[in-house]
């Protein structure tokens, strides 16, 4: 059939020279798949110029019949996948049966199935077609149990691709198009038969219909540059979402937005600003897609190998048994790499025959992503990332999830975290941040590095991912591994979040509002110009300053403050007293607290100090309460290098010193009964120490009868493999069983039907084809269908009160001509321990039966004694005339000329050599048996005790393979008697 040529779209680029480099449409589907393939090509047009992908979960023993039923369903070619097979626009490609494709610039590949362990094939797909075809791929997932296809839709993704899913309501079996839709990812989510739809106008790139907005918002918009819109996104993004996405590198925030923007059909940035103003669910779909979430375990098995043997394991063997290993890792995602490396952590601490004393610090700034990551629970996919050993020992199977087991779950603490915006942790033995900083701009880079370096304590480690560099941040680092991206820290590294986070909160007071998307004259935006200009105030006119909240918690910066404030050892704080100098704390606490009480500013006296840097500085502090519109007090910390002896602001003077010295006084004594709480607490903590070690105890105990009965289920493990080899015996049996009764059915030349309870053919004899025109393929249609030549109006009707009352129904019917004559038997059957049921019906061919009778009819209507004789002289049959002459001379059985016995030995030992008509009579019927006679007849008498009998015998040949002769007796003696008379 000659097919229109496809519209030049993005999407139809093919040509026969060059390698495909369209769209690839690849269709995964499971369990009850079937039937939404059909409905999906059966909708989809001709000419989208893509070339689709179909990928099922195929048994390798079975051959596949795909082809043929999707080429009924649409005009496209459908074709199995070989190996290295190119691809062309508008036809459809199917996986084989026992493989695994995957592939490559406009080639198919396949590789073989792996027989034992799970095997994830649209994953697979997937992901291969992520790499490849970036945003030129699109996913659908159909009806299927099981989680294939999850983790590759989130790799499509990440690639900018566009996924679908078939409306769970609409599939047989969910599981599947569930599991996808769970990542929040899915960009449609319909029934199979609209999907075709959404599918063109993503191709097509159908225009998007604008939102109903005010003119005067819209036009202005317009009016803008690209930059300027973008700015406007990004502020609205941080608004709503939380995050501050103008760190991250422009390409890679734009290709998100693109996206977007092409998934909604909005082809002018400043329509999807609109968009995005107006639909907040969109809002939250670009900020999860801006924090791309591709992860999973063991990513780059040999950087974990490395890691678990050149650093793991050494730290776990040089530890002392009290003292924890501290690890953070930032940007978790979903969850896969802090449980990766708490798995490689817990059995180092196994070889060495201890319990884990570890704490993970597992961070991300997507709270979801965190909530994710705290319940460790996986899809089936992720059983492919795992050993079996692995998936053994830390996970525990629940429906189809893999659930992290309590002990690996008990090490690791999850928490949001911001690596550009909150400080970072410390004191940490090992420090990951793998596949995150690729993300940010160069800046954005450097200040994470210096967080990650700050983080580690002396002769820690820090691990980074492949494609990541350490640039300008080097000095106090030291190489482990160069192609693996692991250093150690051997130097001193200084704190740099204080910096940055002062930068980033260094802001005028209108940063609250969007920015103007206006501009002057000059060229740059008034925004831009009040900015410029009231940084520059701050800087020269204005003291460091801070401000802090009711918790005594930094909320902002003000100026050059870092030489004021430094860092203690312990968890990473913003609380003023774990930042100011020991000699400024009680003065700053004192101030803070009196400011807030009285509602007034308050100065303290002259104060001399060293700063971080070591140099003596003469400063002042003062604290003033600022007046918000909400109820949150928030007080400003001023530092005056050279403070100005009159002051003008209206201040209440205090004696520092007095009120300094009371509030040392009463914190001391808090802390000392602080003190002894602690030193109560230590004790019971060793006491629980104690209890612990016995505890451990139990546990190896424990563990080691958790070996017994392991080698007690490898046992059983050959036991079950016994067992499954005589099941498979079993199944050899019933083949045989199954190929015996087919060759019986042969054999027995019966015509059968076998139906299911809405009368469709499930399987018939080869003999059924001659009374019903049926072909293989017919498997499955109705049987009112086929057309038969029977003569026989209630056959449906037959069988369907046969199913409804389950009792045998037998009938006779012919043949359309006439010529032949069946007996038809329908019964019902019932497959055992199930609630299926059917009908089979039986077509005995009683034609030559029914002759035979009517032969029978014809002869026992004749007054002569007849017996059919065959070529050996053995009676066939005999009329009823005979019977009853045999009856009258005493063979009341017919043992001695019935049928069966060869009339020709009964008489011949019988014959008395001077009777001469029994001589005759025996010469005559061998004559013609043995053809040198053509007929015979003769005359005999046959008296009986009361009367003179005479008849005449007649034999005559019958030209047939089964008879030979036919012979009569024909009783003449009344024609004698008269002609003697």
């Amino acid at each position: 059939m000659k097919k229109n040529a496809p519209p030049k779209t993005e999407g139809s680029r093919p040509s026969k020279s060059a390698p495909f480099d369209g769209y690839v449409v690849c269709i995964g589907a499971s369990a009850g798949g079937l039937d939404a393939l059909e409905k999906f090509f059966k909708a989809c047009p001709t000419d989208l110029g893509s070339a689709f992908v179909v990928v099922q979960h195929l048994s390798p023993d079975h051959k596949s019949m795909m082809s043929n039923l999707l080429a009924r369903h649409t005009e496209m070619p459908v074709t199995m996948v070989e190996d290295d097979m190119p691809m062309d626009a508008n036809h459809v490609y199917l996986i084989p049966p026992g493989a695994i494709m995957h592939v490559t610039k406009g080639h198919l590949h396949l590789t073989p199935k792996n027989p034992r362990g799970l095997t994830l094939p649209i994953d697979i797909f997937f992901s291969s077609l992520a790499d490849i075809y970036d945003r030129h791929a699109v996913g659908i997932i159909l009806s299927g149990t099981g989680t294939d296809g999850t983790r590759g839709s989130v790799a499509i993704n990440a690639a900018g691709g566009f996924l679908m899913a078939q409306e769970p309501e609409s599939a047989k079996f969910d599981g599947m198009p569930r599991s996808v839709i769970a990542t929040g990812l899915v960009d449609a989510i319909l029934p199979a038969e609209e999907i075709s739809a959404r599918l063109l106008a993503h191709i097509r790139n159908i225009p998007y219909k604008e939102p109903e907005v005010e003119p005067q918002h819209l036009v202005p918009r317009a009016n803008m540059t690209n930059e300027e819109v973008l700015a406007a996104l990004l502020h609205l993004l941080h608004q709503i979402g939380g995050i501050d996405f103008s760190d991250y590198k422009p390409t890679t925030v734009m290709r998100r937005i693109d996206r977007r923007m092409q998934v909604r059909h909005t082809p002018e940035l400043y329509q999807y600003y609109d968009l995005l103003e107006h639909d907040r669910n969109e809002v939250i779909t670009l900020r999860r897609e801006m924090l791309i979430s591709v992860t999973s375990f063991f990513r780059d098995p040999e950087t974990f190998n490395v890691l678990a043997e050149s650093v793991i394991s050494p730290m776990v063997s040089e530890r002392p048994p009290n003292e924890p290993i501290r690890v953070w890792i930032a940007g978790v995602a979903t969850g896969e790499e802090p449980y990766t490396i708490g798995m490689l952590f817990i059995e180092a601490f196994e070889r060495e025959r201890r319990w884990p004393n570890l704490k993970i610090f597992a961070t991300d700034v997507d709270q979801s992503c965190v909530e994710t990551a705290s319940v460790g629970q996986y899809p089936e996919s992720a059983a492919a990332e795992l050993s079996p050993e692995r998936l053994e020992r830390f996970f525990t199977k629940q429906g189809d999830r893999f659930v992290i087991k309590n002990e690996l779950r008990q090490c690791i603490v999850f928490a949001r975290h911001n690596l550009l915006a909150d400080p970072p942790f410390t004191k940490m033995d090992l420090v990951v941040c793998r596949n995150t900083l690729i993300y940010f701009n160069s800046s954005a880079q450097e200040h994470a590095l210096r967080s990650l370096q700050y983080a580690i304590r002396e002769g820690g480690v820090l691990l980074i991912g492949p494609s990541e560099s350490l640039s300008s941040v080097t000095e106090g680092l030291q190489t482990i591994s160069a192609k693996h991206k692991i250093f150690r820290r051997v130097g001193a590294i200084s704190m740099p979040f204080l910096e940055r986070r002062a930068a980033a909160l260094l802001t005028p007071p209108t940063l609250g509002k969007a920015p103007q998307l206006t501009k002057t004259r000059h060229g740059v935006s008034e925004s831009s110009i009040a900015n410029l200009g009231v940084t520059a105030l701050l800087s020269l006119y204005t003291p460091p300053a801070i401000v802090v909240n009711h918790q005594h918690e930094v909320i902002h910066l003000f100026g050059d403050v870092n030489p004021y404030l430094q860092t203690r050892e312990g968890a990473a704080s913003l609380e003023i007293s774990r930042l100011l100098p020991e000699k400024l704390t009680p003065v700053a606490a004192a101030l803070l607290y009196k400011a807030a009480r009285d509602r007034c500013s308050i100065i303290s006296d002259l104060i001399d100090t060293t700063l971080k840097s070591g140099e003596q500085r003469t400063i002042r502090l003062s604290a003033h309460p600022l007046h918000t519109d909400s109820d949150e007090r928030l007080t400003l910390l001023c530092f005056e290098n050279k403070p100005n002896q009159s002051v003008d602001t209206p201040s209440e003077p205090v004696n520092v010193d007095a009120e300094t010295m009371a509030r040392v006084a009463v914190l001391e004594r808090e802390l000392g009964a602080t003190r002894e709480s602690l030193q109560a607490t230590i004790e019971e903590l060793e006491t629980s120490n104690e209890e612990l070690q016995a505890t451990n105890e139990e546990l190896m105990a424990s563990n080691e009868e958790l070996q017994s009965s392991n080698e007690e289920l490898q046992s059983v493990n050959e036991e079950m493999s016994t067992v499954n080899a005589e099941f498979q015996e079993k199944m050899l049996v019933v083949n045989r069983v199954n190929a015996d009764l087919d060759s019986m059915a042969k054999a027995a030349g019966v015509a059968t039907i076998f139906l299911n309870s809405d009368l469709h053919i499930t399987r018939f004899s080869p003999d059924a084809t001659q009374i019903f025109k049926l072909r293989e393929s017919d498997a499955g249609r109705h049987l009112g269908d086929i057309s038969h030549v029977l003569r026989y109006p209630d056959l449906l009707e037959d069988l369907r009160q046969t199913l409804v009352n389950q009792r045998l129904i037998e009938t006779e019917v012919v043949t359309l001509d006439d010529k032949k004559t069946y007996l038809v038997r329908i019964l019902p059957y019932l497959i055992p321990s199930t609630t299926i049921n059917g009908v089979v019906a039986t077509f005995v061919d009683v034609t030559a039966f029914h002759d035979a009778r009517r032969l029978q009819a014809i002869l026992d209507a004749l007054p002569e004694h007849i017996a059919v004789l065959d070529h050996s002289g053995s009676i066939i049959l005999v009329n009823t005339a005979w019977r009853r002459f045999a009856l009258a001379n005493g063979d009341k059985n017919l043992k001695h000329s019935g049928p069966g016995v060869n009339y020709l030995e009964v008489c011949q030992p019988a014959l008395p050599k001077e009777d001469a008509y029994a001589q005759e009579a025996y010469r005559g019927l061998r004559g013609v048996l043995e053809g040198t006679l053509p007929i015979f007849s003769m005359e005999y008498p046959c008296h009986s005790s009361t009367e003179e009998r005479w008849f005449v015998m007649n034999v005559a040949p019958v030209m047939s393979q089964e008879i030979g002769v036919v012979v009569s007796h024909i009783n003449i003696s009344a024609w004698h008697r008269s002609r003697t008379a």
